[in-house]
């Protein structure tokens, strides 16, 4: 393989973070600031979340489930304050794993890698099914598969539309990071300009005032914790949602001074969402015609945009919704490809120096897009006749992408702990002195939501008969059997094989020899 040239004047700070890992320059940098806060927020995205989330939130707690995304905002933000201090530090390809190897070790790196990679390819499948949501809501023509009154029409439905829309994605990332930051550029742009719009539109139309958000619809009758127990369900809604920002690091490899642009983008990506998205589902509460029926609870934000804004408007605004979903699951996408890159190249999976290989022609690692975009197309099966263990799959991979942040949160603070932490310099970005009450916010969040995650209730795992137990357990069993059974395979074979591959390792230059 032809050697990488050395690094010009402009790249060459860049690029020194990565020796640190023992890897040589590889992607070529082409993103700058917006097109890495672009990443974040795509994968965040406020429009494709909260349209898709909606529903589930409201029925599950009232309108005073609006209080979650401040309260998942907070958590979360501790986290990507933490995030933003590691960026600084270590903007690398496949952020979560390469910085839990590096403040842990490289087992529980391995195990977060391993974790986050799964939950990735879980949660491309998710969003493409989000399609299904708004598609056939702007036309009965997308309603493929019968007239959607049949058992599975929904489901099949579903599976079909989210299959072109992987399609989609595999073939943009095989093709280069400069064409999905050009799609993908342009589509946070336009769900910014959306979203603004949308909340204009909503304000002009309130019927009733913020109060709105004290209303819990008596959700809390059924639960033995009163309205607490229904406001923790329903808070799953905007977990859901608040999460992915650390993609704006896992570009660090192909962006300008990503140790300067990476920490920003993540906090800018959040903040943003949380702005924006707080004020979407507040002014939809306020704006709707009626707080009553069922369509609240099964149609969500889809039904209130076509309620207020009429159905031309409300058309329009839908489009929006998907292009959302479009550019949120390519960026999900285009993660989980620099996270299999990143541990392919420890030689730390199946095949790793296939998948670790960089296209000479797009510098993108192209064999990942396709073995994930494969992956993500075999799990959308299980949604044709089985749409509630599709709802258990989705929410384990959520489960496990907090796991794999609590696997970053937590050594970090060990390292602070030990003294052993050090953050960047050079008037990079630091916490300082708040930096051990932030990490200890992120990780009793993490460890508290993520308990609140996987509690195995049926308002969340089995909603709907048929009741079987596997499916109310089925989020302990399957993160038990993934965490378990992979950490299992790493330890009794792959750990023998770690080592950063000759084909990517740096190769530092022998010092010349001196004379006494």
């Amino acid at each position: 393989m032809t050697k990488a040239a050395p690094p010009s004047g402009t790249h060459r700070h860049d690029d020194s973070e990565l020796a640190e890992f023992g890897y040589r320059p590889e992607l070529k940098r082409t993103l700058g600031n917006f097109h890495t806060f672009a990443a974040g927020i795509s994968y965040i995205s406020i429009l494709t979340g909260t349209f898709q989330l909606f529903y589930f939130g409201y029925g599950s707690g009232g309108p005073a489930y609006w209080w979650s995304w401040p309260m998942v905002f907070v958590g979360q933000f501790a986290v990507a304050l933490c995030f933003a201090e590691l960026a600084a530090r270590h903007p690398v390809a496949g952020s979560v794993y390469n910085w839990s190897k590096r403040i842990g070790n490289p087992h529980l790196g391995w195990l977060a890698g391993w974790m986050m990679l799964v939950a990735s390819i879980v949660s491309i499948a998710a969003v493409a099914l989000a399609y299904q949501l708004t598609l056939p809501q702007i036309s009965s023509a997308f309603q493929f598969v019968g007239d959607g009154t049949g058992t599975y029409d929904v489901a099949t439905n579903a599976v079909v539309l989210a299959t072109v829309l992987i399609l989609f994605t595999t073939l943009v990332n095989a093709f280069g990071v400069k064409l999905m930051a050009r799609i993908n550029t342009a589509g946070v742009f336009i769900e910014l300009v959306a979203s603004v719009v949308l909340i204009v539109m909503l304000a002009v139309h309130i019927t009733r005032g913020p109060q709105v958000v004290l209303e819990t619809n008596g959700t809390g009758a059924g639960h033995g914790a009163g309205y607490l127990g229904a406001f923790l369900v329903a808070s799953l809604a905007s977990a859901y949602v608040m999460y992915g920002f650390d993609t704006a690091a896992s570009l660090g490899e192909e962006s300008l001074n990503p140790s300067r642009n990476a920490p920003r983008a993540i906090l800018r990506a959040i903040i943003a969402s949380f702005v924006l998205g707080g004020l979407v589902l507040l002014l939809a509460l306020m704006s709707v015609s009626s707080l009553k029926g069922d369509k609240l609870s099964t149609d969500g934000l889809q039904y209130v945009v076509l309620d207020v804004l009429g159905p031309t408007a409300g058309k329009g605004m839908l489009w929006c919704v998907l292009i959302a979903v479009t550019v949120c699951a390519l960026a999900v996408h285009t993660a989980a490809i620099r996270l299999a890159f990143a541990m392919a190249r420890d030689n730390n999976l199946p095949a790793s120096s296939v998948l670790a290989r960089v296209s000479p022609r797009f510098r993108t690692p192209v064999v990942p897009a396709v073995v994930i975009g494969v992956l993500a197309l075999a799990i959308l099966v299980v949604n044709i006749r089985q749409p509630q263990i599709f709802t258990v799959v989705t929410s384990i991979g959520i489960i496990m992408i907090y796991l794999a942040y609590l696997g970053v949160t937590a050594p970090m603070l060990v390292a602070r702990l030990r003294g052993r932490w050090t953050p960047a310099g050079e008037g990079r970005f630091s916490l300082g002195r708040w930096g051990l009450v932030v990490n200890v916010v992120a990780v009793v969040w993490g460890a508290g939501m993520t308990l609140n995650l996987i509690w195995p209730r049926a308002a969340v795992y089995n909603a709907a008969p048929p009741h079987h137990w596997y499916l109310r357990w089925g989020a302990v069993l399957f993160v038990a059997v993934i965490a378990g059974g992979g950490f299992a395979y790493y330890w009794f074979v792959q750990r023998h094989r770690t080592g950063v591959l000759a084909e990517h390792r740096l190769e530092t230059p022998v010092p010349a020899p001196t004379s006494d």
